[in-house]
């Protein structure tokens, strides 16, 4: 049987949220990308 990992929601909006995602240049291209593919509905924050 496999274990089931408990997730820190604050771990992860730390790591893929959208401030952190702002911060980077990087990161503010997933957010664009995401945007267009999804025709601008790519909800953010």
């Amino acid at each position: 049987m496999k274990l089931k990992i408990r997730r820190s929601n604050r771990k992860r909006a730390r790591k893929v949220g959208f401030r952190s995602r702002s911060k980077t240049a990087s990161g503010r291209k997933i957010i664009k990308r995401k945007r267009k593919k999804s025709g601008g509905r790519y909800r953010v924050g």
